[in-house]
């Protein structure tokens, strides 16, 4: 895969041509974007796939059915992008069997927005397949993150004066030759058409050429007078081949029936080199295409829009159709706009919501009525929100505030203001605006308001010390105090009231507050819907009571929920909340596999996501020099973006990190980070930091500061209850004691710990109780609970903590088991997440759809694996497993 980009007329389709001329052996499938179809979702993939329209069935049903709808060949629910994606990819595989495919798309940087993430996301994940797909654009795109580039920049001064010569013989004088040079800055199409564009006079003394302006101005006024120049009948006609981007000349010829020009004004056209014409009508550029368009006046314009929807079968092509109408429409028109509203929801239905905002965007303009036009340009607003296009929504938001709004209105408007705030940083004024919103709606919606009070705690959870405006305690109090909207309370209520419960009065009375909201959301027959969106809040709140088993169902819940849903954009977010699950339970290598996935995803949408997961295994692995600068790319952004919570996760991580390497005073300065906050904090790191608080002080020699945090921390584990809970509380209270008592404490605390699935509290807790039995010179009883924890810290990776066990058995004098470090058969990350899924009973399709790869890859990988383990069937790795072999370590994420 390769992207080219460069300035207009620079060479890039040249290349294009060139890379189809030697490409012996290759079937080759070539598309071009067109600027005025970028609001017809996935044309530009139709485009490609049409001809390949005989291998749909060999693609797994979801794939297939996905691709079908997208492309309008069939009905069905909205497709996941990702999955239209990866069946675009599974296409190209398939095409791929017989003979090497080349796929070339010109001027991507107009091909529509569902096309393009489409296309780039099969090309970012092309591994193993015999495929080849090369990018032409401007510039790059959003869509085209990931991919290598390579800028295509003006021939040298000698090439340059070479190509001149050969396109215009008579030019000998050197000083025009130079100049003209100068001014084309070595593009291409610019020497050819500066050069046919002067006279025999300016060519021969060099007086009258243009001067300097904008190159790609220059080439488009060459074709604008190129075009004057033409009978008026013939411009119009030209002009209707530029305003229809499809391209058929039969509908070209039907539109020059309506205008009454005549096939025969085509020929001066095609004699000028401006356009090509036979069953397609081809320009010669973009820049002649744009030329033509703009040249026309608004009136020449709108007629030949209003033409071509006359021409152009609405059963058919009924998108197409009224895009045209709607272009050849001066004034209000409801009838216009009605169907232009079809047609967004059609393009919603296809998954395209780019499409669909742009539908209703124009509609929006067309609309009469105000207050239908308020309601369009509030679903305008939300489709352009949902696509990401954050300032669409933004611009859509301020057309419907243009007109008076209701106090309904009012508050939805609010609303959608907050959530785009939250949806483009998750920062520090997201909780605020909820906040204000859910105020705004109460009197007049108080179910939404509910929810909107959920969303700004959770908001509030992500800005954590940073929220401005409000934050948790505001939010808790404000839905305390509004009134309740009756009726059967829904598991969102429940978790609001417990929340609220938690944030307010502590948590003693929160504890009992969230059971039932927990029940709820454990229940089997919660709604799929109220799982996507509230599973993790309730997760997490879980977490904050100690409850692992609680908090591993809402995760693994909704990590089964997000993949049924086939929701990628869902997935995230579900992924990182199982990888802090299997981290606390000490799952390191299935945590380091959830943790590849989001990488896995991250790179195939071509976007960003903040890393905690791996900041979360760095600091449990022991690896300093990864953690450290995870941190510093991490905090940077918080700031930035104001999300406080990665500051009290950091906090957290490092005081952890710093304990299993026995600097406790460094773990010391970074958990007071966290704890020391003025700032009424309720989530589950602050809980976590105090643990790691009371470690630190205590070997950092200051008891008193030990035994504060401990009161804090006893608050939040009596209340639990939980076996997790106690068990921590026993294990700092032991920190704490001495003699009989602290022995008491220890065994309570392993006692506990050893009835959940907590594995690292497990063997944190018998080298605290090893330590402590040592230099009570109990040297016997010692040994047997630092070997204990020095083979399960090495058993889960945890190498630092794994290494202070060590150095406390040698100073029993044990030496201690040597485990052997398979280094021959380390798995990749990728490989480790195959074979875990291959165990799981998954086939390569399959696995190929969870990890957004082709199954010809994951035989590719499986195939490497094979060789690694010293195995040769699926049917051994399904009853071996791994043999032993761990994920390699990966590079920063």
């Amino acid at each position: 895969m390769l992207l080219l980009h460069g300035e207009p007329g620079v060479g890039k389709t040249a290349l294009l041509d060139y890379l189809a001329g030697r490409a012996r052996g290759f079937r080759v499938l070539r598309i071009t974007g067109v600027q005025s179809e970028v609001e017809l979702v996935f044309a530009g993939l139709h485009q490609l796939c049409a001809p390949m329209n005989d291998r749909f069935g060999r693609l797994p049903a979801p794939q297939r059915e996905a691709l079908r709808t997208a492309l309008g060949l069939s009905s069905g629910p909205v497709p996941d992008r990702f999955l239209v994606g990866l069946a675009a990819l599974g296409l190209l595989a398939e095409a791929a069997e017989e003979r090497p495919l080349l796929c070339l798309v010109d001027d991507a940087q107009w091909l529509d927005h569902a096309s393009m993430q489409a296309l780039a996301f099969a090309a970012r994940r092309l591994l193993a397949e015999s495929v080849a797909i090369v990018f032409a654009a401007r510039d790059s795109v959003a869509e085209q993150a990931g991919l290598p580039e390579l800028e295509i920049t003006g021939l040298p001064d000698g090439d340059a004066r070479n190509l001149l010569r050969a396109a215009l013989p008579a030019l000998q004088d050197q000083q025009v030759l130079d100049r003209v040079v100068a001014e084309a800055r070595g593009n291409p199409l610019a020497l050819v058409e500066l050069a046919k564009e002067s006279n025999p006079a300016e060519l021969a003394g060099g007086f009258g050429l243009p001067g300097p302006q904008a190159l790609t101005g220059r080439i488009r006024e060459i074709y604008e007078r190129r075009a004057v120049r033409l009978p008026a009948r013939t411009r119009l006609l030209l002009l209707a081949a530029a305003a229809e981007p499809g391209g058929t000349a039969a509908v070209l010829w039907r539109a020059a029936e309506r205008l009454a020009v005549g096939i025969g004004a085509a020929a001066p056209a095609v004699a000028a080199g401006l356009v090509q014409i036979d069953d397609r009508v081809s320009f010669r550029h973009p820049l002649a295409r744009s030329a033509v368009y703009w040249a026309a006046s608004p009136d020449e314009r709108r007629r030949v829009h209003r033409v071509l929807a006359e021409v152009i079968d609405p059963r058919t092509d009924p998108d197409r159709r009224v895009w045209h109408a709607a272009h050849g429409t001066q004034g209000p028109s409801e009838d216009v706009a009605a169907e232009l509203a079809s047609s967004a929801a059609r393009a919603r239905a296809r998954g395209g919501l780019s499409a669909a905002a742009a539908f209703l965007a124009r509609a929006v303009e067309l609309t009469p009525d105000p207050a239908r036009r308020q309601e369009r340009a509030m679903a305008a607003a939300r489709a352009a929100y949902q696509a990401g296009t954050l300032e669409t929504a933004l611009r859509m938001l301020s057309i419907a505030e243009a007109d008076s709004l209701d106090p309904l209105r009012h508050g939805q408007v609010s609303l959608m203001r907050a959530q785009i705030a939250f949806a483009a940083d998750r920062g520090s004024d997201a909780p605020g605006m909820l906040l204000e919103a859910a105020g705004r709606l109460q009197p007049h919606d108080a179910p939404l308001a509910r929810e909107t009070y959920l969303e700004a705690i959770s908001a509030a959870l992500f800005a954590g010390p940073l929220a401005t405006g409000g934050g948790q305690l505001e939010a808790a109090e404000a839905a305390r105090s509004a009134p309740s909207p009756g009726g059967p309370a829904r598991p969102a209520d429940l978790l609001l009231d417990g929340l609220t419960t938690l944030i307010i009065d502590g948590h003693a009375a929160g504890a009992t507050a969230l059971e039932p909201a927990l029940r709820a959301f454990t229940d089997p027959e919660l709604p799929p819907e109220d799982g996507l969106r509230w599973l993790w809040l309730a997760g997490i709140s879980a977490a904050t009571m100690w409850d692992h088993e609680t908090w591993n169902a809402c995760a693994t819940r909704h990590l089964r929920l997000a993949r049924e849903s086939r929701r990628t954009t869902a997935f995230p977010l579900a992924l990182t909340g199982s990888i802090a699950v299997k981290m606390v339970a000490g799952e390191l290598n299935t945590a380091s596999a959830l943790i590849e996935e989001v990488r896995t995803i991250a790179e195939a949408v071509g976007t960003v996501h903040p890393p905690y997961g791996a900041l979360h295994a760095a600091a449990w692995l022991g690896r300093e020099a990864e953690h450290d600068e995870l941190m510093r790319t991490i905090v940077a952004d918080a700031i930035r973006r104001g999300e406080g919570s990665a500051l009290l996760t950091g906090g957290w991580t490092t005081a952890l990190l710093y304990n299993s390497l026995g600097r406790y005073e460094e773990a010391l300065a970074a958990a007071s980070e966290v704890t020391g906050l003025p700032q009424r904090e309720t989530s589950a790191v602050v809980g976590w930091a105090l643990v790691e608080y009371v470690e630190a002080a205590v070997r950092s020699g200051a008891p008193d500061r030990a035994a504060g945090a401990f009161r804090r921390l006893s608050e939040r584990t009596s209340a639990s209850g939980t076996d997790w809970a106690l068990s921590v509380e026993a294990r700092c209270r032991a920190l704490l004691s001495s003699g009989a008592a602290a022995e008491e404490c220890y065994r309570e605390a392993i006692g506990r710990i050893d009835r959940t699935a907590v594995r690292p509290e497990t063997a944190r807790v018998r080298l605290l109780y090893g330590e402590w039995l040592r230099r009570e010179r109990r040297q016997r009883d010692a040994r047997e609970h630092l070997r204990t924890a020095h083979e399960s810290f090495t058993a889960m990776g945890m190498r630092a903590f794994a290494r202070r066990a060590e150095r406390e058995l040698l100073a029993t004098a044990q030496q201690p088991r040597k485990r052997a470090l398979e280094t021959a058969g380390e798995l990749t990350a990728q490989e480790f997440q195959i074979v875990r899924l291959v165990r799981e009973g998954l086939s390569n399709p399959e696995i190929g759809a969870r990890l957004f790869i082709s199954p010809r890859t994951v035989e590719w990988h499986l195939r490497k694996t094979f060789i690694k383990l010293g195995i040769t069937s699926r049917r051994q790795l399904q009853r071996a497993g791994t043999n032993g072999a761990r994920p390699r370590p990966d590079p920063i994420a």
